[in-house]
């Protein structure tokens, strides 16, 4: 009898503990978060070579979750095509004014990059312009060359001597700035677009009929705007604008909703970043479904800028698993030449193309790539610096230096200190830091190295 309810009592616990494998153990056990599930929790096993760690790059896994992915509605990636408009949106910067030869140097680049299109400018503008872009036609450096004009006749045909593909038209598209900005009655606004894009159909020009400020126009008269146009006039494809940038990425797939039930175009993304969102929202139109992004290189343009073609090409590929064809290599080389042609600066730290994004200062950090450089430079980036054409990751001396700075810096020079000495050198190499308020060179590290080595 004893050994009979020995025997049960022995059962009992073995349910006890099978009950803990039942789904609703299994749930309870996922969704508790303590520090002892945490601990007995096990990673889930990650196959080697997936989207989100290449030997190229390393960002989030979870952007690859199933439910994360679901959302999307990302046309194949033959289909995404990026129209570049660094030669007409990106010169509109104040200051920036290229010269036939500038814009030749930087679309023969555009093209070696693989960009898909380039609008070159406004022929209408100058003469220059009119000319470089008969010259960019002429040299066929392969992407489908455009023009951008005003709904007016005459620009229109002008685009057409040229001798582009296609035409960007554009028009004042909310009802607000057609009269404070323009000055026009409404209805001109819409008999210019229907006149002007009926001759590029004529002309056999592909037309993106572009709005301008469609983002912060009455939602029914755009949609009606949009709508007239498409019927009574042409467009091939219609141009997303978001001339201020005033449209946030969450009301993006609203907007494409409902233009989707008014017109059935392809759609072309232009949004401009004046929130920093210029990126996020032409991510998140191409997540509709949209297939021609406008982009200029590092996001220079009018304002704040347009949506920077490197960053979005990058995240495209790492983040959404996208590649467009675009050869990111080119990325540091090719906004360096803009940026000379344009006598413009940048951050030294934005992201992909900054002169000291790969320069690091804080001494823990420094030690992290004194370990992982050679062989595990991913711990120390979400990409190699060679994806986008940059120099190598180094370790730089200033205030935040710490004593593996140090040890790297001495390497170089092929010299040693002890512990004590190397602590006496951060302290000189802060001080001096502080005092120039930038980092020091090789010579003014040396200067203080000898100070501590040898008195």
């Amino acid at each position: 009898m004893a050994k009979t309810a020995k025997k049960a009592k022995k059962a009992k616990k073995g349910k006890k503990a099978k009950a803990v494998k039942t789904p609703r153990a299994a749930k309870t056990l996922k969704t508790r978060q303590t520090s002892k599930t945490l601990q007995t929790r096990k990673p889930p096993k990650r196959p080697a070579g997936t989207p989100w760690k290449t030997d190229k790059w390393f960002v989030s896994p979870w952007n690859y979750e199933p439910e994360v992915m679901k959302q999307f509605k990302f046309p194949p990636a033959k289909d995404i095509k990026i129209h570049d408009i660094t030669l007409r949106d990106g010169e509109q910067q104040a200051g920036i004014a290229y010269s036939l030869e500038d814009k030749l140097r930087i679309a023969r680049a555009l093209a070696e990059a693989g960009v898909h299109r380039i609008e070159t400018g406004m022929p209408a503008v100058s003469k220059v312009d009119e000319a470089a872009i008969k010259e960019i036609v002429q040299a066929n450096f392969g992407p489908d060359i455009f023009a951008f004009s005003r709904c007016m006749v005459s620009d229109v045909k002008l685009a057409k001597e040229c001798g582009v593909k296609g035409v960007v038209v554009e028009i004042p598209s909310s009802e607000h700035i057609i009269k404070h900005a323009y000055g026009w009655e409404l209805q001109k606004a819409i008999d210019l677009s229907i006149e002007a894009t009926l001759l590029c159909k004529e002309l056999g020009l592909y037309t993106v009929w572009f709005p301008i400020d469609a983002s912060r126009a009455d939602l029914n008269w755009f949609l009606d705007l949009i709508e007239e146009i498409s019927t009574k006039g042409h467009m091939d494809a219609l141009a997303v604008v978001d001339t201020f940038g005033g449209i946030s990425p969450h009301a993006v797939p609203y907007l494409i909703k409902k233009i989707r039930e008014r017109v059935k175009k392809p759609l072309e993304p232009h949004f401009h970043d004046d929130f920093g969102m210029g990126v996020a929202n032409t991510l998140m139109a191409l997540a509709c479904g949209c297939t021609v992004a406008h982009t200029t290189v590092t996001g220079i343009g009018e304002r704040a800028g347009n949506a920077a073609m490197e960053e979005l090409v990058l995240a495209l590929l790492t983040m959404y698993g996208i590649d467009i064809g675009i050869k990111t290599e080119k990325f540091y080389s090719l906004s360096k030449l803009v940026r000379e042609l344009s006598c413009t600066t940048i951050p030294s730290n934005r992201p992909i193309v900054g002169e000291t994004l790969l320069s690091v200062e804080s001494g823990i950090v420094a030690s992290w790539v004194r370990r992982c450089r050679a062989e595990n430079p991913l711990e120390l980036g979400p990409f190699v610096p060679s994806l986008v054409g940059q120099r190598p990751i180094e370790i730089v001396m200033g205030k935040s230096s710490g004593i593996d700075s140090v040890a790297d810096w001495l390497e170089r020079m092929n010299a040693d200190a002890s512990l004590e000495q190397r602590e006496a050198i951060v302290l000189k190499v802060k001080e001096a830091s502080i005092q120039k308020k930038g980092l020091l060179t090789e010579e003014e590290f040396r200067k203080i190295y000898d100070s501590v080595a040898h008195g």
